[in-house]
């Protein structure tokens, strides 16, 4: 999905309110050609075989994108955009060629096709070894998904921007100065054909409830934030419809959500712990023993596991957006490089249900699978498509091909990207009853990390000091800093599956022109021993 797309019709904000719930129902907006999608794409791929081009694929999407948003009890602003159209990718002369188009007609996909091979050949002039396409058995006639029980579209949009009201109402009632809240509504209507033999629909759902407290503190005029410990979940409505047995609780009164997520009751110790902030006392900086819980350690992995284990990065085709990586393939190669400990496992994964890149098949036509990145601690895999998994010595794409539009090109996008269980039996308790001296972090916060996703220091939403097993008291002004595969060697002791979520990036960016992926990172609450924590805070 486009920022373009979410951005670019903010004006219709009065008038989205009073849009019909039967006008915002799936398939109820601006019609979509009815011609037969099997029949344009087998024109598209006839012309491109006559045109020299040895594979292609066409993708004929519907893009929709929901956005509602608001400060207190107030909304602020609606977004409702579509987006249709068609891209087409040849490869010809060894070279790759695109070209995209709204026109999706017969003569729409013809011009673009006739100009993607002239694209392809043009390309061939200027590269100096031909693309290696990894063989992919054709798929036949196949659709897909996500297993959603109520579409979020199908929501009325006077719904939504009820729900956040009530957010900001229940915010201000527990003490919060300023609550912002917004709801973003994805759905991916696609449809994939290309010369191997496969005819793909699939039908992608995403949503992601979020907001941010703010307390002031009158007397001193400072203020102290927490935003939501929601996860942006490849789900339908349902997800906002909690269950008693996905709440978590957790130390220092915190609660954390699996699988469905209470929005109100968030709000209303967010702002509890938004004032309890002013009061807490500063870190004191030092080594300590850290306690991630997922709603804070999916970022870490995110950056320090998931884009440096992406291979344009490790072979510097990716470089100018957030750098290339420090994995490189002779580290790979060796065999024997440790990127954690022996109990970290790092899987890629578009199959866990409810994940945001879970899918039946990807840009590209292969279909999700699971593999390991990282086994026992050492760098085993990287995440490749079909023009690139030839370098590994592998013979079959990942499935991890991704465009975020009908008029994007698909290139290498991350895959879920999730640290597995513990194997032995161990709770929260038990993880947090062995440390004498820590800190217990929850939530995204502020982050840095190099151009190769090496150095990083990360902070958080919440954090608790730990003496002598035991949770002690809130703390204030933590982040800390370590280097990727000394802080992943320092992982002592993992959670059990029944600790283990889902989190992740709703917004991920890459590539120039920028794209936006939607990520998940599974993990379970986790400790680290002996890391570097310092002081943020600059109280004048």
């Amino acid at each position: 999905m486009h920022r373009r797309h979410f951005l670019g019709a903010t004006g219709v904000a009065a008038g989205a309110l009073a849009i019909p719930a039967a006008a915002r129902r799936l398939g109820a907006l601006t019609p979509v050609p009815s011609a037969d999608p099997r029949a344009l794409a087998d024109l598209v791929l006839d012309l491109a075989r006559q045109g020299g081009a040895t594979y292609a694929d066409v993708r004929l999407g519907r893009y929709l994108n929901e956005s509602v948003q608001s400060r207190d009890t107030g909304i602020r602003n609606v977004s409702a955009t579509e987006s249709h159209g068609a891209g087409v990718r040849v490869l010809a002369r060894g070279t790759w060629g695109f070209a995209a188009t709204n026109d999706v007609t017969r003569d729409g996909l013809a011009r673009a096709t006739r100009e993607a091979l002239a694209v392809a050949r043009a390309n061939a002039a200027l590269q100096a070894e031909p693309v290696e396409l990894a063989p992919q058995a054709g798929q036949g006639e196949r659709a897909w998904r996500t297993p959603i029980v109520t579409s979020a579209l199908a929501i009325p949009v006077a719904q939504k921007a009820d729900l956040l009201k009530a957010v900001g109402e229940a915010g201000k009632r527990a003490g919060a100065s300023f609550v912002d809240a917004s709801l973003f509504v994805v759905n991916e209507q696609k449809y994939f054909a290309n010369t191997d033999g496969s005819w793909i629909t699939q039908d992608l759902h995403r949503l992601w409830p979020t907001f941010t407290v703010t307390s002031v503190d009158a007397a001193s005029g400072r203020f102290e934030t927490r935003n939501a410990l929601s996860s942006p979940m490849g789900m339908g409505w349902e997800y906002l419809e909690p269950r008693p047995e996905h709440r978590l609780p957790g130390p220092g009164g915190t609660v954390c959500w699996s699988r469905s997520y209470d929005i109100l009751e968030d709000v209303r110790l967010a702002a509890e712990q938004a004032r309890a902030k002013h009061s807490a006392k500063p870190v004191v900086p030092g080594k300590y023993t850290l306690v991630l819980e997922p709603s804070h350690l999916f970022l870490t992995i995110h950056e320090s596991v998931g884009h440096p284990l992406e291979l344009d990065r490790v072979l510097g085709y990716e470089a100018n957006y957030a750098g290339t990586s420090f994995a490189t393939l002779d580290k790979w190669r060796a065999g024997d490089f440790r990127y954690g400990s022996p109990i970290v496992n790092f899987v890629a994964d578009r199959t866990e249900p409810g994940s945001l890149a879970a899918v039946g098949w990807d840009d590209e036509g292969v279909p999700a699978k699971r593999w390991h990145l990282v086994k026992d601690g050492v760098l085993v895999n990287y995440q490749a498509t079909r023009d690139q998994v030839g370098i590994l010595g592998q013979r079959e794409g990942q499935g991890v091909s991704y465009a975020d539009s009908w008029d994007s090109v698909q290139f290498q996008r991350m895959p879920n990207v999730s640290l597995e269980p513990g194997p032995a039996e161990r709770s929260l308790d038990q993880l947090i009853g062995g440390v004498d001296r820590g800190i217990y972090i929850l939530g995204r916060g502020s982050y840095s990390i190099d151009q190769q996703r090496y150095n990083f220091q990360f902070g958080g939403q919440l954090f608790y000091e730990i003496s002598g097993g035991r949770v002690t008291g809130m703390l204030r002004d933590v982040a800390y800093q370590s280097n990727t595969q000394e802080f992943w060697n320092a992982c002592s002791a993992i959670c059990d599956r029944r600790d283990w979520r889902l989190n992740g990036s709703f917004f991920d960016g890459k590539g120039q022109p920028g794209q936006v992926n939607a990520v998940s990172h599974g993990c379970a609450t986790s400790r680290f021993d002996g890391v570097n924590v310092i002081n943020t805070g600059r109280r004048l």
